[in-house]
């Protein structure tokens, strides 16, 4: 039996070319759920009550972590990967961040903007690899 992934099969629609036409913001919004899911997974424990699960989770994914998080992986990344970091970056958005500096949101938001690329390209092996990085530092 094929191992299927149940997310990404949710939307078929989109082709490679879409993906690709695809703004920073919306690879954003799917790197951001990406991630979040992630650390959900890695931080599960089960003699952690659901607060303290949330309060791990929450030092990973706040945007300060990261910011943290692309700055300590930028020389792994591709030019092509880094590109990606940067279109995220350096989006104008309508929102400011209510906990965080702009520059920090600003990378945060350039960090959900990879892995959403990545999600959405099926490079789901390269995704752990930046995860198991991010993992092993200290944020």
């Amino acid at each position: 039996m094929k191992n299927i992934n149940v997310f990404r099969s949710a939307n078929s629609k989109l082709s490679g070319e879409d993906i690709m036409m695809l703004s920073p913001l919306q690879l954003a919004y799917i790197g951001d759920a990406v991630y979040e899911l992630l650390i959900r997974t890695y931080v599960l424990n089960k003699s952690l009550n659901v607060n303290e699960l949330h309060k791990n989770t929450t030092k990973y994914v706040r945007a300060k972590a990261q910011a943290d998080a692309i700055h300590g992986i930028e020389e792994l990344l591709t030019e092509e990967e880094l590109g990606y970091v940067k279109k995220g970056r350096n989006t104008k958005t309508n929102s400011s961040p209510k906990n965080s500096e702009l520059i920090d949101y600003k990378y945060a938001t350039g960090f959900e903007c990879l892995l959403g690329y990545l999600y959405l390209t099926n490079q789901d092996e390269r995704i752990r690899e930046v995860f198991n990085y991010i993992i092993g530092l200290e944020i």
